[in-house]
């Protein structure tokens, strides 16, 4: 049986879960999210993810199957994604790989690079730093140590930061020299569709988008999590903007609108990651009878 992996990707809010989940009932088969938020099971109204029912019309997999106090990192997420695929494609010929996670995607897409082991005294100490000197800190330390990646990280990512430094430290080598782009070979055929809009149709649907959460309970999600908002997981667009608000650092209409502006900058970021790919193709998020005109055609050929 033929296996196709039909990869939606695109910025947040552009309408990637609704399109995904039509495709999936037109092909009827599951969906694979590779949107690194929604793994979480504790955050569910700041991470957009898809409905009980939808998920129950389309079966669903990686959404709510780890905790914020585990660690999971994209390496891990690439064994368990791939073994999931690979068990999913005996049942299906088609199956839907859907997130706007440009790493995560292509940790499916080609692999990730494997390091060693690091001491855990190295990682201890860079959590210590980025807790008692910020982020700024970590990112001018990553410039200092290895440039090449400083200029490609999402440098609002601590996480990723921090993996950057301690291969820096351990080994005393820039992490990019490590990152061989080797791609790895997979047992599927993969068709990637990048899901965009006009920017100021974009930029209207992201501020749409955060008002609905307002209104859907985000800020009573927000109070729930706050005793754990140290967690990596929760230092992300939504949550650590209503954290500032609880703190009183701003008032609730500039926490709002803060999540607005860091989600347009999120989204932006996205585009330019997904632009740099270079294998992508293009659709709008109503594009749906001409998605599976390409669909036909590219299998055909493939």
């Amino acid at each position: 049986m033929k296996k196709n992996l039909i990869v939606i990707a695109g910025p947040t809010a552009v309408g990637k879960t609704a399109l995904a989940i039509e495709l999936a009932k037109f092909y009827n088969c599951p969906v694979v999210s590779a949107d690194s938020r929604q793994f979480y099971k504790e955050m569910s109204i700041g991470t957009a993810k898809p409905t009980l029912e939808e998920m129950q019309n389309v079966p669903h997999y990686f959404i709510n199957n780890i905790s914020i106090h585990e660690t999971y990192n994209v390496g891990q997420f690439e064994r368990d994604a791939i073994d999931c695929i690979e068990l999913l494609f005996k049942n299906h010929e088609n199956i839907i790989l859907v997130g706007g996670s440009g790493l995560y995607i292509n940790a499916i897409l080609n692999g990730v690079d494997e390091f060693e082991e690091i001491p855990s005294p190295i990682r201890q100490q860079l959590i210590k730093d980025y807790e008692e000197k910020g982020l700024t800190y970590l990112q001018e330390e990553l410039k200092q140590k290895d440039e090449v990646y400083y200029n490609q990280v999402d440098l609002n990512n601590p996480q990723r930061i921090m993996r950057a430094l301690e291969v820096c430290i351990h080994t005393d080598k820039p992490y990019s020299s490590f990152r061989t782009k080797e791609k790895k070979k997979r047992s599927f055929e993969t068709f990637n569709i990048l899901i965009n809009t006009d920017r100021e149709s974009l930029y209207s649907r992201i501020n749409k988008r955060v008002d609905m959460m307002m209104q859907n309970g985000l800020l009573e999600e927000v109070k729930t999590l706050y005793p754990y908002k140290h967690v990596n997981a929760l230092n992300t667009v939504g949550y650590k903007e209503l954290f500032d608000f609880i703190d009183g650092k701003f008032t609730l209409e500039e926490a709002v609108n803060l999540i607005k502006q860091n989600s347009r900058r999120y989204a932006k970021r996205q585009l330019t990651w997904f632009n740099h790919q270079g294998d992508f193709e293009s659709f709008e998020p109503t594009d749906f009878e001409k998605i599976k005109a390409y669909l036909d055609i590219v299998s055909q050929y493939s």
